[in-house]
C-alpha cells in the first residue's frame, strides 16, 4: 500500500519544495532538517497503524488510563543518505531500536551498475514493527536488499517504509518484493533516468546532506 502525502495540501509540500529548489538546497542545515521533518511527519501517521493497550498513569491528582504502544518499532536506515530521515522517524519513536546497513551502487565500465550491501547491524526483529527509512526510491533495488538482509535478524511482524521521494517504478519493485510493505512518501515521480536517477527528483540526498563524495 502507498500513501502519498503530496495529493493532500499540507506543509509537507513546502518541505519537499526546498528540498527540490536549486536555490534551497544548497543550505545543508535547511535540507537536513526538512528531511527529519519529513520523518517527523512519517513517524506520526505510522503510529497510528500500531497496537496500542490501556495502561493507567499516576498522576498527581489521581489515574489517567491512557492507551500506549504495546511494543516499540525498529527503525532502518541505509548510510549515510537515510540518516537525517532516520532522525526524524527516531525524534518521534524515542524508545525504538535501530538498525543501519551499508549499501552502495557498484558502478560499471559499461555504466550499468549493481547494489552491493556491506554491512548491517539489527536488533531481533522475529515479531516486530520494522520502519526502514530511505530518502529516495529511485529503482528500490538497494531498499529490497537491504530488507533481506535484515531478515537474517528475524521475520518482522509489519514493515512499512518513509521516503521523501518515490519514483513509481522505485515503489512497484519495493511492494512486489516486500509483502504487505505500507509505503509513507512524501511525493512521487513518475520518470527514472538510465543512470536510476529520479526525475524531476531533487539531487543525490547523501550529497545535499552531508557534502560531495569521490
Amino acid at each position: 500500500m502507498l500513501v502519498n502525502l503530496s495529493l493532500k495540501n499540507s506543509l509537507v509540500n513546502r518541505f519537499v519544495s526546498e528540498m527540490r529548489d536549486v536555490n534551497l538546497q544548497t543550505d545543508r542545515m535547511r535540507f537536513r532538517r526538512n528531511m527529519e521533518r519529513l520523518g517527523e511527519i512519517c513517524a506520526y501517521e505510522i503510529s497510528k497503524e500500531l497496537a496500542y493497550r490501556e495502561q493507567a498513569i499516576t498522576t498527581p491528582l489521581g489515574i489517567a488510563n491512557m492507551h500506549l504502544p504495546v511494543q516499540e518499532p525498529v527503525v532502518a536506515t541505509i548510510l549515510r543518505a537515510g540518516l537525517p530521515l532516520h532522525q526524524g522517524v527516531l525524534n518521534y519513536f524515542d524508545r525504538a531500536d535501530n538498525a543501519f546497513i551499508s549499501a552502495y551502487r557498484y558502478h560499471h565500465r559499461d555504466h550499468s551498475f549493481e547494489v552491493k550491501v556491506e554491512y548491517a547491524s539489527c536488533p531481533p526483529l522475529e515479531g516486530r514493527t520494522l520502519i526502514i527509512a530511505d530518502p529516495m526510491v529511485a529503482t528500490g533495488t538497494s531498499l529490497v536488499l537491504s530488507y533481506k538482509a535484515l531478515l537474517a535478524y528475524g521475520q518482522p511482524s509489519a514493515v512499512f517504509v518513509v521516503t521523501a521521494i518515490g519514483s513509481e517504478a522505485g515503489i512497484a519493485h519495493v511492494k512486489h518484493h516486500i509483502p504487505g510493505v505500507k509505503i509513507y512518501a512524501a511525493a512521487v515521480d513518475a520518470e527514472l533516468t538510465a543512470k536510476a536517477y529520479i526525475v524531476p527528483g531533487l539531487g543525490d540526498a547523501g550529497d545535499l546532506a552531508f557534502g560531495e563524495k569521490k
